[in-house]
């Protein structure tokens, strides 16, 4: 039985794949959502064999949501899109798999039959920027979408991974590792990144550590592993 999450902005297109989904007998349904936020937060949490992923979504589109992912961990991508065959081919000559909507159940059985036996991981690079444009956070009641230009530090704890700008703090689903290939922060420690730009002082401590002010007065730690790197960009040795 393949676990699967189904993504897409349309809720009658969203419940109509489900349904066919669960007829199969071959899918179990583990979660729906709405937009790529919440998908980013539920892929994470629930770690899916397989996402159904709708392409053209508001804010942030099915294509970026994939920018967002760690390729380690990602499961399989469907995409389900309205776009026409011709648009497709590009997806076909990079074996990535598709369902054009309104889904042909005879189709969806193909895909179906195609995921039960793959076992390779899919290489999705040919789609996917390298960098990241928005960077999707929760604050308090409310979502945002941050620039990686506004982002000064970014850290991980017990509660998950903060990305901190000049006016506010705010949680994100995407893991340091991404953020740390996909925008222009650096890491500094183990548990923390540094946008270069942000800096406005190194205070070099004792035992070859260092601590970071930020250009907002933030307090950034640097271990001994990366206080080289960091003296090597700057010119500092």
């Amino acid at each position: 039985m393949i676990n699967a999450l189904v993504i897409d902005d349309e809720r009658y297109a969203r419940e109509e794949l489900m349904d066919l989904l669960e007829e199969s007998g071959k899918v179990n349904v583990i979660g729906e959502c709405s937009n790529a936020i919440e998908a980013l937060k539920k892929i994470n949490t629930l770690k899916p064999d397989a996402i159904f992923l709708d392409i053209q979504m508001p804010q942030i589109t099915g294509i970026e949501l994939l920018s967002m992912l760690d390729p380690d961990t990602m499961p399989k991508v469907v995409f389900v899109t309205a776009y026409d065959d011709y648009a497709l081919q590009a997806f076909e000559d990079n074996a990535f798999d598709y369902l054009l909507k309104p889904v042909e159940p005879a189709r969806l059985e193909k895909t179906l039959k195609r995921l039960t036996r793959e076992c390779q991981p899919v290489d999705y690079a040919p789609l996917v920027s390298d960098m990241l444009e928005l960077i999707p956070c929760t604050g308090h009641n409310r979502i945002i979408l941050l620039r990686p230009a506004e982002i000064e530090t970014a850290y991980s704890d017990l509660s998950g991974v903060h990305v901190v700008s000049k006016t506010s703090k705010a949680t994100t689903q995407l893991t340091l590792k991404t953020l740390e290939e996909k925008t222009p922060l650096i890491r500094c420690h183990r548990q923390y990144l540094i946008h270069p730009q942000a800096i406005r002082e190194i205070k070099l401590l004792e035992n070859g550590l260092a601590e970071i002010t930020t250009q907002s007065h933030h307090q950034v730690p640097v271990s001994r592993r990366y206080l080289k790197e960091l003296k090597d960009r700057f010119g500092l040795n």
